[in-house]
This record gives structure tokens, sequence and C-alpha cells, in this order.
């Protein structure tokens, strides 16, 4: 499955790390929502992840519009950016929010064109 397909579409988003939970492995909190779309497979042989930006209460679940994908040079495990409809938001903060996960990888952000 090609992650860059859901740029500029409506995703529907599971959360499973809601913001302000623990990773159940490196004990780090999560300071954004984060979660996976439904019946998608990545690279890695699990769903696909999406980071959703722009919402600061912990969520169950998230309709939003994919406005970027990253990917990492180190592993085939793309994630989705997902934010509100009608919202935008800069590269710079798409890279600020992301980065307590993306800073140990060398990540690249495919953006729609009016996010970049």
């Amino acid at each position: 499955m090609d992650s860059l397909e859901f740029l500029g579409k409506e995703v529907k988003v599971i959360i499973d790390r809601p913001l302000g939970s623990k990773h159940p492995k490196f004990r780090f909190e999560y300071p954004i929502n984060y979660g996976y779309i439904p019946n998608t497979k990545s690279g890695d042989g699990e769903e696909l992840d999406a980071y959703i930006l722009l919402i600061n209460k912990p969520l169950k679940e998230f309709n939003g519009i994919c406005i970027g994908v990253v990917k990492r040079n180190e592993e085939d495990d793309d994630k989705l950016i997902v934010i509100p409809k009608n919202k935008t938001i800069s590269k710079e903060e798409i890279k600020e929010a992301i980065a307590f996960q993306e800073q140990w990888f060398t990540p690249k952000l495919y953006l729609v064109d009016k996010n970049s």
C-alpha cells in the first residue's frame, strides 16, 4: 500500500495512544494523539500509523484530512499526518509536533501543496 495515496483524502483514525498516554515499551508520554488507519497495511506489516495534529485533548477516534506523509529512511513504517478539515499547519510546526518520535530517525516529509 502506497501511503502517498492518502494525501489530501479524508481518513478515519483509531487512536490507540491518546495524548498524555505512555508508550508501552519506551515509557515516553505522547504529546499528541497517535493511532492507525483501520484495514490498511504498512510496509512493516502493521496497520498504517497516523499522527493527529491540532487537537489538544485525548481522543478515541478521529476523522480528518491527511495533509502529509512521513517516510523513514531506516525502516518501512510510514506515518500519516492528519489534521481537522479546513485547518492548516506549517511544515515547521509539523516537524516540531512529531519530533518526540521522529528525532531518532531520518524522516522525509511529503505534504499536500497548501501545507508546504
